[in-house]
């Protein structure tokens, strides 16, 4: 049975600028099959960013689209005033999965939460902070 994990715009970010295998990558470091999802929010922030008028920051969020193309979208509606990661916070909790995610904060409320986290250490390799669900 594949965990579930939840990947946040920035870990796509991180196969584009560090040239490694997001997916297969937290496969490896799990040790099993992944079923990954991500959040309409953080597919609406991709979007937004490939309007930007910064020709690199296009090229990264439209490449970043592709890859959110292999996800599941998890439909979680925000609450007034939630923001994005305490959303993703949230959505982990109520869905019992981990969370892929570089961004430091995030990883940190995560983790105060329970909930395991797998991010890219030293541009290189993965690593999980926390049990992952089974």
């Amino acid at each position: 049975m594949p965990v579930k994990v939840l990947f946040d715009s920035n870990i796509l970010f991180a196969q584009i600028q560090f040239k490694v295998d997001i997916f297969s990558g937290v496969e490896d470091v799990l040790n099993t099959r992944v079923e990954a999802f991500i959040l309409p929010q953080t597919l609406s922030e991709l979007k937004g960013l490939a309007q930007s008028r910064q020709l690199k920051t296009v090229k990264e969020a439209r490449t970043a689209l592709k890859l959110a193309e292999q996800c599941t979208v998890l439909p979680v509606k925000a609450q007034p005033h939630e923001k994005t990661d305490d959303l993703i916070v949230r959505a982990a909790k109520e869905c019992s999965c981990a969370v892929a995610t570089n961004d430091k904060e995030l990883r940190k409320k995560l983790r105060v939460k329970g909930v395991p986290v797998i991010y890219l250490r030293q541009k290189s390799h993965f690593e999980v902070e926390g049990r992952t669900p089974v």
